[in-house]
């Protein structure tokens, strides 16, 4: 390369500067063969561990397979164990947590495809493809899940169910049969019919029970009270009894969480569970041996359930006529004024109703003390008064005694 260090002729560089002199012994035993010999070393060590290493065949995407993978590590049940206890619908071994999980790993119908054409050995798939071969060994293998699932909640869902719509039976019959409810309503139509004597509503025999909601809001000409507070007043004067009337409805809050809609659609899917544990203990007839324990399990649990959805059914009904019966009970189409909001109408009288009767009391003791205490000041000043003219009105008098006199 011409213009560099090494274009320069040798006699020029054998003038300018000599190279010293190399032992080449040295020079090998220190890197030659120290190079060669490391080298076959870690060559030869990164052949044997590429040789050794077994490397597991992914079929199944990356992701889903690194989740199943990780869904698994949490369950720590030997594959074949695990099995058993879903053919067992042993919830024992498994949770309602646990099944919910497998069924979102099943296999579907194209992973199903893929590994039973896969022409290689099974034994050197992944964790996630040995678990769906596990799976495809069980005949219908979600069905079966969705049934074990369902069997694992079933008991709670039907205690919740009956426990909700008892709670209705028992709020609807409480407020029917509360007298004390009764005779606060009539001081109410009272109250409102005197408001608006002299007018076309001033001989009402009942009014709309939304009604309640507006004592609240309807204030004194002087601001300081409002209906609610004087019916309250009125109540504590005249009929004290009735202030506790909200003891008599002791499941009304309860009830007036409850949402209809929502019991029905949970009588529904207890009743297509039901549907579906009969439809695959049909099916599995046909399974063979593999599913005789399954089918043996599942048959009692079955006897077991209809005989409780059965008697869910016939509450269920009973609830739907009283809900609608404690509408009617207020003069109010259930249609238009169903259970939900009478209930959440009468809770919200009754806190509104003890919340004004408990500042009626403080506004009452705080009236009682002030007057104490301006007693208590006009008697101090009257005591000052008497002694500036000196006399001390809290000093005990003496007792004088008059001696006659002898003559």
């Amino acid at each position: 390369m011409q213009g560099s260090l090494w274009a320069d002729s040798p006699q020029k560089q054998e003038d300018q500067s000599r190279a010293p002199e190399i032992d080449i012994t040295e020079l090998e035993s220190l890197f030659s063969a120290a190079s060669d010999v490391s080298g076959t070393n870690k060559a030869g060590g990164r052949r044997g561990s590429n040789i050794n290493k077994s490397e597991k065949v992914q079929l199944v995407d990356l992701r889903r397979a690194y989740n199943c993978e990780i869904m698994l590590t949490k369950i720590k049940i030997p594959l074949p164990n695990m099995m058993n206890a879903v053919l067992a619908l042993d919830s024992s071994v498994l949770d309602g947590d646990q099944v919910e999980n497998l069924i979102k790993f099943c296999p579907t119908k194209e992973e199903m495809e893929l590994l039973k054409h896969y022409p290689g050995d099974k034994e050197m798939l992944g964790k996630c493809e040995q678990f769906f071969l596990e799976l495809m060994k069980v005949p219908r293998v979600e069905a079966k899940l969705r049934v074990f699932s369902f069997k694992i909640t079933f008991s709670s869902q039907v205690e919740d169910l009956r426990r909700n719509l008892n709670t209705i039976n028992d709020a609807t019959r409480e407020v029917k049969e509360s007298v004390k409810l009764r005779q606060i309503m009539q001081t109410i139509l009272t109250l409102g019919n005197a408001l608006n004597q002299g007018t076309a509503r001033g001989s009402a025999v009942g009014f709309k029970l939304d009604s309640l909601l507006k004592l609240s809001d309807t204030r004194a000409r002087n601001n300081k009270m409002t209906l609610m507070h004087y019916l309250c007043k009125l109540v504590a004067e005249k009929m004290p009894e009735l202030l506790d009337f909200d003891k008599d409805l002791v499941h009304l809050e309860a009830a007036s969480k409850i949402q209809l809609k929502t019991l029905a659609e949970e009588m529904q899917a207890v009743s297509k569970g039901l549907e579906k544990v009969e439809t695959e203990l049909t099916t599995s007839e046909n399974d063979g041996a593999i599913s005789v324990g399954f089918q043996k399990v599942l048959k009692n649990f079955l006897d077991t359930a209809e005989a409780e959805v059965r008697s869910l059914i016939s509450l269920y009904s009973e609830v739907g006529r009283n809900a609608d019966s404690l509408s009617q009970y207020f003069g109010e189409d259930p249609a238009r004024c169903p259970f939900e909001q009478v209930t959440q109408i009468l809770f919200v009288f009754v806190k509104s109703f003890n919340k004004s009767r408990e500042e009626n009391e403080r506004l009452a003791d705080a009236e009682k003390k002030k007057l104490e205490k301006e007693a208590m000041k006009e008697k101090a000043a009257a005591n000052l008064s008497v002694k500036k003219d000196g006399i001390d009105v809290d000093k005990p008098r003496h007792n004088f005694q008059i001696q006659k006199q002898t003559l």
